[in-house]
């Protein structure tokens, strides 16, 4: 479904590692023809870049800098997943400068008026209120999430347990709502997606019928 241009829509979808939030997120996009920008991406990208420059004591002003430079294509750097930047964004995340300074990039991105924006507060923090258009919160089983990630981590992990995988994200899921920072919780209004049961056909139709009825309930007879 094309967009006309007169419409905009600002979509904010959260949620916990596994959940789903990342496939739902890619096919809203590519089905209304939306701008897409991963949270995640961004920390795990001041990460690698403060691992590789080994920037550590003039953090501040090197982050800095390369968020002014940050494209779609520096995000798209399969470098990015490496083991040692995925622990390094944990640590880098719950620091409250490196969130603020993303939280601009973030906001100026929105402002394009018709993009999705996903992560773990993006609803509650980046977009809250009226920000944003539609709220979503994907949640998953953690049995089910951790299925999902360890057939994705087996491909490029052979000796990888279903175990280790779990426990990960059940430690992730843990901090992530007990941060002091920006705890992981559904945003007042959120559509609640549960991904636990339903395959990737269903979670479209889901999801499409979701944004639809958000449009509708914006722009009536006139989308």
């Amino acid at each position: 479904m094309k967009l006309k241009k007169k419409i905009k829509i600002v979509i904010s979808a959260d949620g916990g590692a596994g959940s789903g939030k990342t496939t739902g997120s890619r096919l809203i996009a590519k089905k209304f023809g939306l701008e897409l920008l991963s949270s995640g991406l961004l920390y795990r990208y001041c990460a690698y870049k403060l691992l590789k420059k080994n920037k550590f004591r003039n953090k501040k002003i090197f982050l800095k800098k390369i968020v002014k430079k940050i494209t779609n294509k520096k995000l798209k750097n399969k470098n990015l997943y490496n083991p040692e930047v995925t622990e390094y964004t944990s640590t880098i995340a719950k620091i409250k400068f490196v969130r603020d300074l993303l939280r601009s990039f973030q906001e100026n991105f929105a402002k394009s008026g018709k993009c999705i924006l996903e992560g773990r507060d993006i609803g509650t923090v980046i977009l809250p209120g009226a920000k944003s258009d539609l709220k979503l919160f994907f949640k998953c089983s953690l049995n089910t999430k951790a299925k999902r990630r360890f057939l994705e981590y087996k491909k490029n992990n052979k000796k990888i347990t279903f175990k280790q995988v779990k426990n990960a994200l059940k430690l992730r899921d843990l901090e992530d709502t007990k941060r002091k920072i920006s705890p992981l919780r559904p945003a007042k209004g959120a559509v609640i997606v549960d991904t636990s049961k339903i395959n990737i056909k269903q979670m479209s139709a889901r999801l499409f019928h979701i944004v639809y009825v958000a449009l509708k309930k914006k722009y009536g007879k006139s989308l």
